[in-house]
């Protein structure tokens, strides 16, 4: 059965002056990518700054499958939160936009 991959969307505002940190620790390179790449169902993150919203970034993170994810989640919670706990002060808001499934 062909698995249809999974989307989590995160919002960010973040603080200014503070972009280039956000950009390094969110980045292809940065620590989430490295968190969530020791995962073989992770596929990867893309990470987009608003062109009109100065401060304003989203992160689109690909998994094979929600229970993938959720899996992930559950096993690696204790890496996520000191990761997360590590960004706040970089960051204004942190809002999660959404979890998403290709359609067709």
């Amino acid at each position: 059965m062909l698995q249809v991959p999974f989307l989590v969307v995160w919002e960010f505002q973040v603080r200014s002056g503070c972009e280039p940190r956000f950009e390094e620790i969110y980045g292809p390179t940065g620590a989430w990518v490295a968190l969530f790449a020791c995962d073989p169902d992770y596929l990867r993150t893309e990470l987009q700054r608003d062109l009109r919203q100065p401060g304003r970034y989203l992160t689109f993170d690909y998994w094979t499958s929600e229970a993938a994810y959720d899996r992930f989640r559950h096993a690696n919670q204790e890496a996520y939160d000191a990761i997360d706990r590590d960004c706040e002060n970089v960051t204004e808001r942190e809002t999660l936009v959404g979890r998403f499934t290709l359609i067709g």
